[in-house]
């Protein structure tokens, strides 16, 4: 696991100790985290907060160019929201660290031409399924199930 992955599992793992969903993002422009966060929906009382969103939010505003040059990584696979804020954005690879647990908008990317890659890592498998066996409840919850 690259060191990117690695901190998006770090997040994870910091959401899931605020009682949160534990799947983390990062959002990286030239080998500099430019935007780091986990999901916190339940921490925020957010109907949004998506790791991905989160990240996007603590990276900022830029100029699209950057965004355009970026990659997003992220523990899980982007759900259809998160997916059109990539699209919104521009961001041209995202490197996912599962789709075991959840198979999010994946062919959606792939057809607009973004570059997706499934690492199908262990560590963010297990994390997740942890969480699920569980907590169904706030995972339903967090996919509008």
């Amino acid at each position: 696991m690259d060191e990117f992955m690695q901190a998006a599992l770090e997040e994870a793992r910091k959401g899931l100790a605020e009682g949160g969903i534990p799947i983390g993002s990062l959002v990286v422009h030239r080998g500099a985290v430019l935007g780091r966060g986990h999901n916190r929906r339940v921490q925020k009382g957010s109907v949004i907060l998506h790791a991905e969103m989160d990240a996007l939010e603590n990276a900022g505003r830029m100029p699209a160019a950057i965004y355009r040059e970026s990659v997003l990584y992220t523990t899980l696979s982007p759900c259809p929201m998160c997916a059109g804020a990539i699209l919104l954005y521009g961001i041209p690879r995202v490197v996912i660290g599962e789709n075991r647990n959840f198979r999010g908008e994946e062919e959606l990317l792939r057809s607009r031409g973004v570059q997706v890659e499934l690492l199908q890592d262990e560590e963010c498998i297990a994390l997740m399924r942890q969480f699920i066996d569980n907590r169904p409840d706030l995972w339903n919850e967090d996919i509008g199930v």
